[in-house]
């Protein structure tokens, strides 16, 4: 099943999902993680296209890359649940280029259920050579008045004969600077609301498509750009999923996109963890370890428990996904719980390690700085509790009736 998809899957069988995850592990621990460290790269490292491509068609040449993808278009069909596991494994190695593994870096898993819109043509394109880490795209939905509040968009796309002409400035887009080709979602009908939003895929050569606004988050990390856009002049043919259903095609992405955000938090948290746990039992003073004292064995558990409410909520959310079932309010909780909760095993890791902790560039520290990111990442905390609340209020209407009137 590819992500998004309104049907029942099982992923691959047990076995073979066995197989694969040793795979990944190994190609994490044995192969990326030694690479970084002889090269000395880190998260903060700015990495180019062709060292991405390197890991692309490494992980692609194991059997790995496109592997959430449908069967029919060349993956292995996995479960929504199954790659829960796997971005939670390549998150909780703490390589920096773990994003290369699954085709997090403008691959794969930016393509996701969409590559069930496209048409044959767009696919052979765009889409199947993302898949084989030979191109790269990106989504570009945000823009400067626009982004818990996608109704606001501003980029206009005008028709002119078999083409349009796009205008506008889409803001804070990952894996932009490396991508070939955007996703960009435009408005085609400024009176028609909702359904006049429309999703064009825009090669990333085409003229007046440029880059701009290097920004660097507190993770440190290069990632996001802006994408300006003038008068870029894109065919018809690139209309994605239909003329008017771009903020249907997004909304349907972003409810599983916020949900697979949800292993890569956890990934990090479980990395904090076993940072606190073997360091506190490394860490002597007063003729012990400090992992014998209550006040820090407290700590831990309160990580661990932590981390296992939020491993059992992704799971459960992901299995309802896996059921063909609209998961729009579990995917808003497990963000605001999972963010909340992996940034406080972070902070704790921080208090364990002490001073340790608090140096730059130190592991828990950079987890630390990344999940707070997350609390706003794809959805604020604060927009997870308003669709909380209103799935809550739409709930009880349905069932009062005549009291809700």
């Amino acid at each position: 099943m590819s992500q998004g998809l309104n049907r029942a899957t099982s992923g691959l069988e047990t076995g073979k999902f066995a197989e694969l995850r040793s795979k990944v592990n190994d190609l994490l621990y044995n192969e990326m993680l030694p690479f970084e460290k002889e090269n000395g790269l880190t998260h903060e490292t700015r990495f180019e296209r062709e060292q991405l491509e390197e890991w692309w068609k490494r992980s692609r040449e194991l059997g790995i890359y496109g592997c959430n993808l449908p069967e029919q278009f060349g993956g292995l069909g996995l479960s929504i649940d199954q790659l829960c596991t796997l971005k939670e494994d390549a998150t909780r190695s703490n390589a920096a280029l773990y994003g290369c593994v699954l085709g997090e870096n403008g691959g794969p898993m930016r393509i996701g259920y969409i590559i069930t819109q496209a048409t044959d043509e767009q696919n052979e394109e765009f889409f199947y050579p993302a898949a084989r880490g030979e191109r790269a795209g990106c989504f570009a939905l945000s823009e400067p008045n626009a982004g818990s509040d996608a109704a606001r968009i501003e980029t206009r796309a005008v028709k002119d004969g078999d083409d349009y002409i796009i205008n506008g400035h889409k803001r804070f887009i990952t894996a932009s600077r490396t991508a070939d080709f955007a996703i960009v979602m435009c408005v085609t009908d400024p009176d028609a609301g909702y359904d006049g939003v429309t999703a064009f895929l825009v090669d990333a050569k085409s003229p007046g498509y440029r880059i701009e606004g290097h920004y660097l988050p507190m993770s440190g990390q290069h990632i996001d750009n802006d994408i300006i856009l003038e008068n870029v002049r894109v065919p018809a043919r690139n209309i994605l999923g239909g003329l008017g259903r771009g903020f249907k095609l997004g909304m349907e992405r972003i409810n599983i996109n916020r949900l697979l955000q949800c292993p890569t938090m956890l990934g990090h948290a479980q990395f904090a963890l076993e940072q606190a746990v073997d360091y506190s039992n490394r860490r002597v003073q007063f003729k012990q370890p400090i992992a014998n004292f209550q006040a820090i064995q407290h700590m831990l558990a309160d990580m661990k428990t932590a981390n296992f409410a939020a491993h059992s909520m992704i799971h459960a959310a992901a299995a309802k996904a896996d059921r063909g079932e609209n998961i729009r309010t579990e995917a808003s909780m497990c963000k605001v719980f999972v963010a909340e909760n992996a940034f406080q095993v972070a902070d704790k890791a921080i208090q364990i390690h002490g001073a340790t902790g608090m140096t730059k560039n130190h592991p828990v520290e950079w987890v630390f700085r990344r999940l707070r990111m997350f609390r706003v990442l794809t959805g604020s905390s604060e927009i997870q509790r308003n669709t909380i609340g209103k799935g809550i209020q739409k709930t009880w209407k349905k069932a009062n009736p005549e009291a809700a009137q």
